[in-house]
């Protein structure tokens, strides 16, 4: 690997993309489906490549993706989301296309059993939405 991530940059780019999987599955509670989101999240997150899967293959802190609400894991993690593509397009651009189609393969993985509930389907969009906002 050519580029070095900071310490910080990696804590980032984990809580955005374990984030994710963790927002949707605090959405999908009320479908009774969490469980099954993170794990389907969490393996496709685990098998991630190049520099993006070396940052993901380390789960972040338990503390870093707590939170009491969806509300407010939602606010540590969207704007996560959003720094992580920024610092990947200006560090690595090819690790910020590596790392939007890591989470979106992950958040799709998370809700292929089934018909997505109009709660996860929301929470897609608004990830999607801090995806792109880089």
């Amino acid at each position: 690997m050519s580029l070095t991530l900071s310490d910080p940059d990696k804590t980032t780019l984990r809580i955005a993309a374990y984030g994710a999987v963790t927002l949707l599955s605090a959405a999908g509670a009320a479908s009774g489906s969490p469980h099954k989101i993170a794990t389907n999240g969490s393996i496709a997150l685990g098998s991630a490549t190049g520099l993006v899967g070396h940052v993901l293959a380390k789960y972040p802190k338990h503390r870093d993706l707590n939170g009491k609400s969806v509300a407010e894991i939602a606010d540590r993690v969207l704007p996560a989301l959003t720094e992580a593509m920024s610092l990947l397009k200006q560090q690595a651009p090819e690790e910020a296309d590596n790392f939007r189609s890591t989470v979106i393969t992950a958040i799709e993985s998370a809700t292929h059993h089934g018909e997505p509930s109009p709660t996860v389907t929301a929470m897609i969009n608004k990830i999607t939405k801090a995806l792109d906002a880089a």
